[in-house]
């Protein structure tokens, strides 16, 4: 048998081919298109390791940072943002439709007409509830969408959906796949700050602020809302200076000694990150809390000057002085439950607006007059709306809804003075122009300069999204 050498050359290769060339543009144009199937799973050839550095988006990016103030508890859009003309034909009446209770043991069907009065304001004149007057100076700045949805009644699946883009709980928060994807711009400071009440936590406590299953180096910082805002953050008097100094370069020595043992121990990178941004801290944070030179004309645009207004607007001011120094994500929370006015709204719901109004107006005027406002998102939203039926007939309120509800954005490459989407005329469903929570996910991505497919953490040998497999949409109309 005569063997001769191999003379196969690439064109031989495709000549001879069951398809030639074509088999091969075939499937180039199969992956194109996505319809080869997944890829498989690659297996992981080098240890990986997380850090707060500055990361590149995966385009250019119109957003930084960005300030979420969350109204845990469901502020009644019907009230504030979502007029309907028509439910005053049936104040009192009987619901026409079908109505998705939450507590049907409180439920009633009588249509609650709005008693606040809304006015038209800004060049847009979007129509705004009589309790936000704060709110009306600011409207050619906001984006304000009127269709929400999560569709999942209760709060802590209602706070997952909003906070997570999942239901179940365990995930991490936007704040921790945001500082994941981005890193920071401070490493003096934590990426990602949360702001707590002085009464409580909202509802899930610290799952609102989780980083999940990303590494635990991307959790939220909660910084109190009483002096001292961040507890034993001076060292005693025998250890400053050197002291201190050569006990930290000793424990840093320890540490790197103790994970070079144990190489993928995350929460170990992340305590030693931990340590190591703690003595940073001493000054920077110290610095970046306080606001007792910030002028007179600025405490009193934040309403500090204020009993009623004084301590939500000076969380505001804080946050607007911690992005202004790096910080990625900042988070406002409101204490337990402090929207959900399932009795007694003619009362309460004017309080909860009076509380927090002055503030969150000042800090988008604030943050245009630092500059800010372009390169920062602000976020003013719960986790639902209210029913538009009485619940608690002898101390009126309204019950949850998570069919269709309002929140309002502004900065960071948002569009000002529009509303967008609707409700049906009784402020139940969205109908027009639905925003998912996913759908918002996707879009607050995209302004960073993410693409919420390419944001990925392999776990369990999957690679997983913020959005994981839901049909999320950038919602160009509002970008």
């Amino acid at each position: 048998m005569n063997h001769r050498p191999c003379t196969l050359t690439r064109r031989h290769f495709l000549a001879q081919s069951t398809m030639g060339i074509g088999g091969l543009a075939l499937a180039w144009l199969l992956n194109q298109e996505k319809l080869l199937g997944d890829e498989p799973t690659r297996p992981e050839l080098e240890q990986r390791s997380f850090d707060l550095l500055p990361k590149r988006p995966h385009f250019k990016p119109r957003a930084r940072a960005m300030i979420s103030m969350f109204m845990q508890g469901g502020p009644s859009h019907i009230d504030l943002f979502d007029p309907k003309p028509v439910m005053a034909r049936h104040d009192g009446q009987t619901f026409p439709g079908t109505i998705q209770y939450d507590n049907a043991a409180e439920a009633s069907a009588k249509v609650l007409h709005s008693p606040w009065r809304f006015c038209k304001h800004g060049q847009a004149g979007i129509e705004l509830s009589e309790l936000l007057p704060g709110l009306a100076e600011i409207s050619d700045e906001i984006c304000l969408v009127r269709s929400m949805r999560t569709g999942v009644n209760n709060h802590g699946q209602s706070i997952n959906a909003m906070n997570t883009s999942r239901i179940l709980n365990g995930r991490p928060a936007l704040g921790s796949w945001l500082t994941y994807g981005l890193g920071s711009e401070s490493q003096n400071l934590p990426a990602y700050v949360v702001l707590a009440d002085p009464v409580s936590h909202p509802v899930l406590g610290v799952d609102n602020w989780s980083n999940g299953w990303l590494p635990s180096l991307y959790q939220g910082t909660v910084v109190r809302s009483q002096e001292p805002r961040i507890l034993n953050l001076d060292p005693p008097a025998h250890m400053r200076g050197q002291s201190q100094e050569r006990y930290l370069e000793f424990l840093e020595s320890l540490n790197r000694e103790h994970l070079r043992q144990r190489p993928g121990e995350l929460d170990l990178e992340a305590r030693i990150a931990t340590y190591e941004l703690a003595a940073r801290m001493q000054t920077a944070a110290r610095e970046a809390l306080d606001i007792s030179n910030e002028s007179a004309a600025v405490k009193s645009l934040y309403g500090i000057d204020e009993p009623a207004t004084a301590e939500f607007g000076t969380r505001c001011l804080i946050a607007r002085r911690l992005v202004e120094r790096g910080v990625r994500f900042v988070q406002i929370c409101t204490r337990n439950q402090f929207w959900d006015h399932h009795g007694n709204i003619r009362n309460a719901l004017p309080a909860s607006c009076r509380y927090v109004d002055t503030g969150s107006a000042a800090l988008v005027k604030d943050l245009k007059n630092h500059g800010l406002l372009d390169s920062t998102v602000v976020h003013w939203g719960g986790e639902m709306g209210r029913l538009p039926v009485v619940q608690n007939e002898r101390n009126v309120g309204r019950d949850h809804n998570t069919h269709g509800f309002s929140m309002w954005l502004a900065g960071g490459g948002f569009k000002g003075g529009i509303a967008y989407g609707a409700t049906d005329e009784f402020g139940h469903r969205a109908v027009e122009n639905i925003v998912n929570h996913y759908d918002y996910h996707a879009t607050l991505l995209h302004l960073f300069g993410l693409d919420h497919r390419r944001l990925v953490y392999r776990r369990n040998g999957q690679e997983a999204t913020l959005t994981d497999n839901q049909t999320a949409r950038v919602v160009s109309e509002i970008v």
